[in-house]
């Protein structure tokens, strides 16, 4: 675990959400949904949303009856269901169609700087990056168009760049049905600099490496693709 990571199971009963501070929370691969997530339609979830923005205004002291601002909680409401977090329904996951390898190509196939735009779900403000993924085939390929729908898919919610890594992971291997996958996110979080340190120069990434792509070789080929071997230290 890493040393500012702190799991659910060993925090004090007592402690507060100002006592975690910018603690890093783990939790689970999958995202953090409710049971009853899906029972009301977007329509109803934007008009509850933007009734509660327009209060929420109203308590930072913001004039709602000027005309640059009237319309903002509901543009706002439209920007959560209908875009930004669209990836938390289910009904929004990509189809995705696969297609026989008759070329009979055997070698990594590699997607690089697949821009994304997802937001931290710890202070609801923008992680921005880019996604490089990688598959060996196992027989069957995906379009290439897929890869970005996928990304974006999973990172059109709140997340954590650890969970949107894996959940890229692990989603291309169950379509692809192959274990030799790899996915690289390498993303800029605003909660570090337009926030707290205000630090604007660091970025973070986050790998997930699994088959054949855990074989130095392999890997070092897929990160010499990416032009990143001298900053993996390679």
């Amino acid at each position: 675990m890493k040393q500012n990571e702190t799991s659910l199971n060993t925090l004090p009963k007592n402690w507060t959400v100002e006592d975690l501070g910018d603690n890093h929370m783990a939790t689970s691969l999958e995202t953090p949904l409710r049971e009853d997530a899906f029972e009301l339609d977007d329509d109803l979830k934007i008009e509850l949303i933007e009734k509660h923005f327009k209060e929420i205004m109203h308590i930072l002291g913001l004039d709602l009856t000027d005309d640059s601002l009237s319309g903002t909680p509901h543009r706002v409401a439209k920007m959560y269901i209908k875009e930004i977090f669209s990836g938390l329904n289910p009904a929004n996951k990509p189809k995705v169609s696969l297609f026989e390898n008759k070329y009979q190509y055997n070698q990594m196939l590699v997607e690089k700087d697949i821009t994304f735009y997802s937001n931290c779900e710890h202070h609801f403000v923008p992680i921005v990056g880019k996604a490089h993924v990688a598959y060996i085939s196992s027989g069957q390929v995906i379009g290439l168009s897929k890869l970005n729908r996928i990304v974006q898919y999973y990172a059109k919610r709140p997340q954590v760049q650890e969970r949107l890594t894996m959940q890229i992971g692990k989603e291309l291997q169950d379509i692809l049905q192959t274990d030799n996958v790899a996915v690289v996110v390498d993303a800029k979080h605003l909660c570090v600099s337009s926030r707290g340190i205000q630090d604007v120069n660091s970025a973070t990434i986050t790998a997930f490496y699994e088959g054949k792509f855990k074989e130095e070789a392999t890997k070092n080929e897929f990160l010499k693709y990416l032009s990143l071997g001298t900053e993996y230290g390679i």
